[in-house]
């Protein structure tokens, strides 16, 4: 479990985050969302000791990053996949890894095979794509077969399969009982595989909640019903004093959803104020 409390992050007279407080359960995916400049990134290296907090704290498995005798083994992360010597092949980046953590060098077979890997494992990392790269770095990220995993916009520079792979390997680390959280600023692939959100914006929390309530919440409260016969049914449900009952009038129904909006729609809507940069339209047509 991944907990922040009261996070605060200051850079002399700038505030970046300020008292953010949630909780990243096992079992689940949880998307950490939020526009450009919300302080995502600075909460991530909060949480891997990699800035200290102004104020408040954070902790893996209940205790700081700093204070586990063996961090890779309770949590990995993915910040800069590239960050990696361009003269090292996959094999020997993650050799060096664990054996300056004291893993078991089987593990480097282990997770080339399950990042698909295994092929290249002997090329220079200077030879990958972006897409192997990524791979790479959720392969170190698996090294130490944490507990816990944050993974900072995983599946930039994947193509459909690496992206339907990121996907159905999240899925299964939760259901492994692991937690999981994944920053990303792709809605569409946020709401097929996150199950929980943590939306933040100017540093600050805006939604801690499930993906499917903050949907829902975020809905036109309307109804569409679609029938044959629909003047009747107009004139049914809008004449004085109707109310709802469960007897039937004879009117078919082919048709009777609830209008909710997408993810993307309901993140743009909560956000929209925090936004840092916003471009306008003018003089984009011509």
């Amino acid at each position: 479990m991944i907990t922040a409390q009261e996070l605060t992050k200051r850079y002399g007279d700038r505030t970046v985050v300020t008292d953010l407080s949630f909780t990243v359960r096992p079992g689940t995916v949880t998307g950490f969302l939020g526009p450009n400049g919300a302080g995502k990134s600075t909460t991530l290296r909060m949480i891997l000791g990699l800035d200290a907090p102004t104020r408040g704290h954070a902790t893996v498995s209940g205790r700081s990053y700093a204070a586990h005798p063996a961090p890779l083994t309770e949590i990995g992360a993915l910040l800069e996949a590239r960050s990696v010597h361009p003269g090292r092949t996959a094999h020997h980046h993650l050799q060096a890894l664990a054996h300056t953590h004291g893993i078991p060098r089987s593990r480097v077979e282990h997770v080339l095979a399950r990042t698909g890997l295994t092929e290249v494992a002997h090329r220079r990392v200077k030879g990958f794509s972006l897409g192997m790269g990524q791979r790479l770095g959720i392969a170190a990220a698996l090294l130490g077969d944490p507990a816990a995993l944050v993974l900072d916009e995983p599946v930039n520079g994947l193509d459909p399969e690496g992206v339907l792979w990121i996907r159905t390997l999240l899925n299964s680390l939760a259901a492994e009982g692991r937690t999981v959280l994944v920053s990303s600023h792709l809605m569409s692939e946020t709401a097929l595989t996150a199950d929980h959100l943590v939306i933040i914006g100017r540093g600050r929390l805006l939604a801690d909640t499930t993906v499917t309530d903050f949907v829902r919440r975020s809905g036109t409260g309307t109804v569409k019903v679609a029938s044959p016969d629909a003047a009747a049914l107009a004139g049914l449900l809008s004449a004085p004093g109707v109310t709802l009952t469960t007897d039937a009038h004879g009117i078919p129904l082919y048709e009777l959803t609830p209008n909710t909006a997408s993810l993307e729609e309901a993140f743009m809507d909560l956000t929209h104020d925090t936004v840092e940069y916003t471009a306008t339209m003018e003089g984009a047509a011509a």
